[in-house]
């Protein structure tokens, strides 16, 4: 009728991992340290010298969220160019020890190709649950010739937490260091300080974008990071109202991430329950020893970026291992990796605002919409 306000419900945005939306004490930390921090903190006057303070007091935010020492902590330009930079420069480090560099096969794929650049890339293969095998992960870092072992703590596309504890204890016996990817856990779930080099994404618990987080343990010698380069990790230096930022809202969602952790890992649970329930469907992951917001799961005849698509069209935003982007059609080389679909596939990541009615609502829709890809592919009466 004419005058009459469109009721259409809001849309819901179920695609957060890697890009979650800003925490709101992150917004108010970016404004402060745009008047604050605008400075070179290398320069040696007053503005430069505020903007250093600014950026050292981040540094020890996240240094002890981490457990670890200030110095131990630098900003990078982002969150691959830190997998990057820790693959190339820990293997370096190691040199005299070997080439071979040990991954799990769900890593991401900046660690594989750093990996396949700076050395001889041994893959320890994952179960369907999308979980490497401690013993046979410790036993290929056992053996002589590895310079560097990467295993990241959870999936960001299955939500499976990787058995790093055991995994870091044969490395260090090894003399190995062991890379941990923290990606998509930090700011979610506790990470625990078994690392000597970890990567971070501020974007994924609710910080800005174009930054990223590299930590590494004193013992670990890393060729080209001594005093006269005082930014080996970012040439040029890392923006720091960003990574004041990062560090904001990293303090902020710790503050309470046993709740969110709680809320979330129900509704990711309700999700798990009822997708279950339609058919040909496959749920993947750990479905306890996981992330609490991760949830990921593959329809048979079903195309993911249709399935996508139609999801968008009813309000709802989700990701698909079945493409990683947009822009390609390659299937996920975790999916693939676990031994899963890799087609017909839904990622979602709930963000820690996601409501119960956000997510009932999804699992109305779902069905329908599955069923609607499914008939347009000309597959009827599953």
């Amino acid at each position: 009728m004419a005058g009459m306000e469109s009721s259409a419900p809001p849309r819901v945005h179920l695609d957060n991992g890697g890009r979650a939306p800003w925490h709101p004490l992150a917004r108010e930390a970016l404004l402060q340290a745009l008047d604050d921090g605008w400075a070179d903190p290398r320069r040696l006057h007053a503005e430069g010298r505020r903007a250093a303070r600014l950026l050292d007091g981040a540094r020890e935010a996240v240094a002890a969220v981490l457990g670890a020492r200030t110095e131990e902590v630098r900003f990078t330009h982002g969150h691959t160019a830190a997998l990057h930079r820790a693959v190339t420069a820990g293997a370096a480090g190691r040199r005299r020890g070997g080439r071979r560099i040990v991954v799990g096969a769900t890593e991401r794929a900046a660690v594989l190709h750093a990996a396949d650049a700076a050395g001889e890339r041994e893959t320890v293969a994952v179960d369907r649950l999308g979980r490497a095998d401690a013993g046979a992960f410790a036993a290929a870092v056992s053996r002589p010739g590895v310079a560097l072992a990467a295993l990241q703590h959870a999936n960001g596309e299955v939500g499976t937490v990787q058995p790093v504890e055991g995994v870091h204890d044969a490395a260090r016996a090894a003399g190995v260091p062991l890379l941990v990817d923290a990606g998509a856990s930090l700011g979610h779930a506790r990470v625990p300080a078994t690392w000597d080099l970890l990567a971070a994404d501020p974007a994924d618990w609710g910080g800005p974008a174009g930054v990223g987080v590299l930590a590494a343990r004193g013992r670990v010698r890393l060729p080209g990071t001594g005093p006269e380069d005082p930014e080996p990790w970012a040439p040029g230096g890392v923006s720091v109202p960003l990574a004041f930022a990062s560090a904001v809202a990293l303090e902020a969602v710790q503050a309470d991430l046993a709740a969110a952790g709680a809320h979330r890992r129900e509704l990711v649970d309700r999700i798990r329950a009822a997708v279950a329930g339609v058919p040909d469907v496959e749920v993947v992951g750990d479905p306890d020893t996981r992330l609490p917001h991760v949830v990921t799961f593959s329809f048979l005849y079903v195309d993911g970026e249709a399935l996508v698509t139609e999801l968008d069209r009813q309000g709802f935003a989700v990701g698909s291992g079945s493409a990683c982007t947009a822009s390609t059609l390659e299937p996920s080389h975790v999916l693939a990796a676990m031994g899963v679909l890799t087609h017909g596939n839904v990622r979602i990541a709930l963000d820690r605002a996601t409501s119960e009615a956000d997510v009932e609502r999804f699992l109305a829709v779902l069905p329908p919409a599955v069923e609607r890809v499914r008939e347009a592919l000309g597959v009827r009466g599953l």
